[in-house]
């Protein structure tokens, strides 16, 4: 059997290799369940082809493991510090895809990540493909993603593919890899490199979690500095108020998802309009109940009334997500998921 270089001779998969295979079978089993495929396939190509570790050698990586760990005192993830210790390892080829994968969409597995990108991304992107590639993409993601995707690429060119995804059958591996690969090279570093979080997206964010009193200094603030970018994010923030956009159907399943000790509270602080738009998705007796709740309430703090009304729109904001429920642009007809 071949003998192993020393210890200034092991690669980092060789050091992590020696180490699982000293901590035994059944912890080595639970790691390799903590790791990725890629990963589990280069540290077993690396034990595979370790050869016999003399003791001393096994003791002193054991022993490099334990100080490292003892010396780190705080530790501090970033993508700089995860790059640089790669970069010690790994080709800088290896790196750049591996940092760019990760700084992409979430997802362990390619097709987790592709299910976690815009749909109109995603359309714009494989609209360019050749239809049974398309094809095998949306076989590969969720149905509800898949369907949107169809639905936002031209008309002649989502029948090609569904007819593609009708008479496909099982897809050779090689097939598969090869569009993998393909996604993974072109597509997702392209995106990794493109996208980045638009300040006035997460401002509005930020906005749409403080108390009414708040936000209304802040964007009162804002107006006085820079009169444009305050318009900006209110464009972008989602208040209770915006659920005035949501369809009949939307607020019937909005109704049946929320707290219900949380409605008449929200209520008791929004507009008459907003108000029937509730009362009219509800049965004449439960519509009826409702005002009394309301009315039964008396004078309440503001705060409570913004934190039931904040409370709903995270419910309608989540639904939205779950594409269980439209909620229809202001000033458009387009939808957003």
């Amino acid at each position: 059997m071949a003998r192993a270089p020393d210890m200034r001779g092991l690669t980092g998969s060789q050091k992590a290799a020696a180490l699982m295979l000293a901590l035994g079978e059944d912890q080595c089993a639970k790691l390799f369940g903590m790791m990725h495929e890629d990963e589990i396939k280069e540290v077993s190509a690396a034990m595979a082809q370790l050869g016999s570790v003399q003791a001393d050698v096994v003791e002193k990586l054991c022993g490099e493991f334990a100080e490292s760990l003892s010396n780190a005192g705080s530790l501090v993830g970033s993508f700089e510090n995860t790059e640089r210790l790669l970069l010690k390892t790994l080709p800088r080829e290896r790196v750049q895809q591996i940092m760019e994968e990760i700084r992409g969409p979430a997802g362990r597995t390619m097709w987790d990540k592709l299910g976690n990108v815009s749909e109109a991304v995603l359309a714009n992107y494989l609209k360019n493909e050749y239809p049974q590639t398309v094809a095998v993409v949306l076989s590969k993601v969720r149905a509800n993603h898949a369907a949107r995707v169809l639905s936002l690429l031209p008309e002649s060119f989502a029948m090609e593919v569904v007819m593609r995804m009708l008479r496909m059958e099982s897809v050779q591996k090689e097939v598969l890899d090869g569009v993998e690969s393909t996604l993974r090279s072109e597509f997702m570093s392209n995106l990794a490199r493109s996208t980045r979080r638009d300040a006035h997206e997460m401002m509005a964010e930020i906005f749409n979690n403080l108390d009414r009193q708040s936000e209304q200094r802040f964007i009162g603030a804002l107006e006085e500095r820079n009169r444009e970018a305050a318009e900006r994010i209110k464009s972008l923030m989602f208040t209770f108020d915006d659920l005035q956009r949501l369809t009949p159907s939307a607020v019937q399943t909005l109704l049946r998802s929320v707290e219900k000790d949380k409605l008449p509270l929200a209520l008791k602080g929004a507009s008459e309009k907003l108000r029937d738009l509730f009362f009219g998705n509800l049965s004449e007796r439960a519509s009826k109940m409702l005002r009394e709740e309301i009315e039964a309430l008396g004078p309440v703090k503001l705060r409570d009334v913004d934190d039931a009304q904040a409370s709903i729109v995270a419910v309608a904001k989540e639904l939205a997500a779950q594409g269980q429920i439209e909620i229809n642009d202001a000033g458009d007809d387009e939808l957003v998921y």
